[in-house]
């Protein structure tokens, strides 16, 4: 596919909107899809020319939940929400849908892109430990004993297994 420009992209909107081209003659016309010209002309219909002026966007966690609760409530298509919501492709909000779907709101947030930057370790503080009789210690302690029973209680049974077990003496 080619790259089209702003200027092309509301040119065919225009060529269609007057009504004397179809959308696939246009598409042929400029080397696209008719179907990529029939999202130009429902993104054009919602948000006017103002639609392919803004560039790649990075669109926060609560914004695209938005997007897709309103989805939800009012039952329109992936299109013409994305029509409705400026938002380039409804691929992306089906992508969204998904993500949401398989791992909750966490998936929606976006994940920084490229190499970790290089910066200097600072030291790690050590995990302070809670003030004694808080109720961080008394779990923490609790937790620790819970741990200390479980593994008695497996010691306990494989000693028991071993008692069980017949002793085999060697034969000469």
């Amino acid at each position: 596919m080619a790259k089209v420009s702003v200027e092309q992209r509301i040119q065919s909107v225009q060529r269609y909107l007057n009504g004397n081209e179809t959308l696939i003659e246009i598409a042929n016309d400029i080397g696209v899809t008719a179907q990529i010209v029939s999202e130009w002309v429902r993104r054009y219909q919602k948000n006017g020319v103002e639609t392919f002026l803004t560039s790649y966007t990075n669109y926060s966690a609560d914004y695209k939940m938005n997007v897709l609760n309103y989805m939800n409530e009012t039952g329109t298509s992936s299109r013409d929400t994305a029509a409705l919501f400026n938002i380039s492709s409804p691929g992306m909000i089906r992508k969204w849908k998904l993500k949401f779907e398989v791992g909750g709101y966490d998936a929606l947030v976006s994940k920084k892109k490229g190499h970790p930057s290089m910066k200097k370790e600072t030291k790690r503080t050590t995990k302070s430990t809670p003030a004694e009789g808080s109720v961080e210690a008394l779990e923490a302690r609790i937790k620790q004993l819970e741990m200390e029973n479980a593994y008695l209680k497996k010691l306990n049974t494989l000693v028991q297994m071993q008692e069980k077990l017949p002793i085999k003496s060697k034969r000469k």
